[in-house]
C-alpha cells in the first residue's frame, strides 16, 4: 500500500478519534447535571412557599375577622340587651360598632381575596408537581442512556486507538513523523488531490507535483504544505 494512503487512513482514524473524544467529553458532562430539574424545582419551591405565606395570611386575616365579629358581638349585647340606660353610653356603643364594622368589611373582603389566591396557587403547585415527576422521570431516562452511550463511546475509542496503533506500526517512522509534524502545524495533515487539484487549498499542482504524488512517497503541497494523496 502506497505510504500517502496510509497517511491518509491514519488521517482518517485520527479525526474519528478526535470526533468521538469529543462526544465522550460531552456526554461526561452532561451525566448527573440537574440544571433543568433544578430550574423546575426552584419553580416549585417558589410557588409552595407562596401557599404557605397565602395560607398563613388568610389564617392571620381570618383571626382579625373573627375578633373583630365577637368585639361586634360584645358590643350588640351591650346595646340591645337593656343593661345600658344613658343615651350618651349607648351612642358611643353604636359608634364603636360602626367603626368596627368599617373595620370588618375590607378585612372579609381580603379574605374572600386571599383563599381565591390559595385556590389558585393550589393548582398551580399540583400542575408544577406534576410537571415535575414527569420531568424527574424523563431526565432519568436520559441518564441511564447517557451513562449507556459512555460506555459504548469508550469502547468504540479503545478501538480506533487500537486500529491506529496498528496502523502507525506499518508506516515508514520517518513518514509518521512527518505526518506527526504537519498535522501540529495545520491539523489536517494530509490532502487528497483530484483532478490535479489540492482539495484543501485548490490549486493546481505542476506535472512535476503529480508525477512525484503518484508514486505514493509523501511530498508536501507547495501551497498550503499538507502531505499530497491522490487516490
Amino acid at each position: 500500500m502506497p505510504i500517502t494512503k496510509q497517511l491518509y487512513e491514519l488521517q482518517e482514524f485520527d479525526n474519528d478519534i478526535e470526533s468521538t473524544s469529543q462526544t465522550l467529553v460531552l456526554k461526561t458532562g452532561q451525566l448527573g447535571r440537574r440544571d433543568t430539574l433544578d430550574a423546575a424545582q426552584s419553580t416549585l419551591d417558589a410557588a409552595q412557599k407562596r401557599l404557605a405565606d397565602l395560607k398563613h395570611a388568610r389564617r392571620d386575616t381570618e383571626g382579625q375577622v373573627d375578633d373583630i365579629l365577637s368585639k361586634i358581638e360584645a358590643a350588640e349585647k351591650q346595646l340591645y340587651g337593656g343593661t345600658i340606660k344613658n343615651p350618651k353610653e349607648l351612642s358611643n356603643l353604636q359608634h364603636e360598632i360602626t367603626n368596627l364594622k368599617n373595620l370588618n368589611d375590607p378585612l372579609e373582603n381580603k379574605v374572600l381575596d386571599i383563599i381565591e389566591q390559595v385556590e389558585e396557587t393550589e393548582q398551580q403547585v399540583t400542575a408544577l408537581i406534576k410537571d415535575y415527576a414527569g420531568l424527574e422521570d424523563e431526565w432519568g431516562k436520559q441518564q441511564t442512556q447517557l451513562a449507556a452511550d459512555i460506555e459504548l463511546l469508550k469502547k468504540v475509542l479503545s478501538g480506533l486507538r487500537e486500529k491506529r496503533r496498528q496502523l502507525v506500526e506499518q508506516i515508514d517512522d520517518a513518514a509518521v513523523a512527518l505526518y506527526e509534524k504537519v498535522r501540529q502545524q495545520k491539523k489536517q495533515a494530509v490532502a487528497r488531490v483530484e483532478q490535479g487539484i489540492c482539495q484543501t487549498c485548490r490549486i493546481s499542482l505542476s506535472a512535476s507535483a503529480l508525477q512525484r504524488a503518484r508514486s505514493g512517497q509523501p511530498i508536501l503541497c507547495g501551497s498550503c504544505g499538507r502531505i499530497l494523496f491522490i487516490a
